[in-house]
Order: C-alpha cells, then structure tokens, then sequence
C-alpha cells in the first residue's frame, strides 16, 4: 500500500509524521520508556510480527531515534535504546496518554496515572504555556516566520493568520 510522503511539505508537524506518524513507532518508543531493550521484550510487549518489529526497528535507527548496542550478559545480542532524539519524543508520548486517558479511557477512569518517581505526585497535565504560566489554547496563539522562514513561508502564515484572526464563525 502506497503511503503519501510529507517530507516535502513546509510544516514540522507533516515533517514529524512521516518519521513517527506510523503507530508501531510510537508504541516501541513507548516501550523503551518503560524499559524494553531486547528484540523480544519488544516483541512480546507489542504483539507484533516479527519482520514488522524488525523493519520498524531498522527504521528507528536510521532516523536516529533509538540506537542499537552490545549486550554484555549475551553474546551476538543486541538491544536497542532511546537516543536524544527518541527522548525528546517522551512529551509527546504523554499528552497522547493524557488526551487519550481524558477522552477514551474505559468508562473515564484511565488504568495508569503517571506520577514523578521522587514524590510519588501525579504530573501535570501536558499544555502550551504562555512565558507567564498561563495555559494556552490554538485560539491564544498565532503563526510566526521562525528562523528558517522564507517567502513562501511568510506568505503561507499571511494567509493562516488573516483566516484565524477574521473568522466569526468560531464564537466560541
């Protein structure tokens, strides 16, 4: 099956689906995180076809996201780890929990809370902060020319900007 390709489109969050947009791939980062390291920790963690994991770990390592290393306990064995790629991805992996423990858990009542290691407290909820603290909605913010802006891209985020800001339709 044929998968469209965004690496072309002038948008970081098309960019990042393409390397983390396939749901296994979230799902093994997820595992690491937990403290998978081994093919069949992996494996067995997932429920996953073994030529599947294995093209999806070869894959994760191409794109610097998890990196394999020796064993020491077993000979020819390796394992696979996060790298700081890989680890920046964890704030994802969370508000995807969280929204899903908000709006899909069994009948609202999430099975695993996450809670800080050294207090033993919940975390807080994942949100879009403005520089005073105050949490943020897509309706507090707007698009902005970043450093690696061109024309086209300062056009493109003209226009967004003009529909956001002039669209009445949205009250609420």
């Amino acid at each position: 099956m044929y998968r469209k390709r965004f690496d072309a489109m002038d948008c970081s969050i098309a960019r990042a689906l393409d390397e983390v947009g396939e749901w296994w791939t979230l799902l093994i980062v997820r595992e690491c995180t937990q403290g998978s390291r081994r093919f069949d920790e992996f494996q067995s963690g997932l429920g996953i076809a073994r030529n599947v994991l294995t093209a999806r770990l070869e894959r994760l390592i191409e794109l610097d996201i998890l990196e394999r290393f020796p064993i020491a306990e077993r000979a020819n064995t390796f394992g696979y780890r996060l790298t700081a790629k890989g680890t920046d991805l964890y704030p994802v992996l969370v508000a995807l929990m969280q929204w899903g423990d908000k709006w899909l858990a069994p009948n609202g009542k999430p099975r695993i809370t996450l809670v800080e290691d050294a207090s033993g407290s919940p975390v807080e909820a994942v949100e879009v902060r403005a520089p005073s603290g105050q949490a943020l909605t897509y309706k507090d913010v707007r698009f902005a020319p970043g450093p690696g802006a061109n024309r086209k891209t300062q056009v493109v985020i003209d226009e967004r900007n003009d529909r956001v800001l002039g669209d009445p339709g949205d009250e609420s």
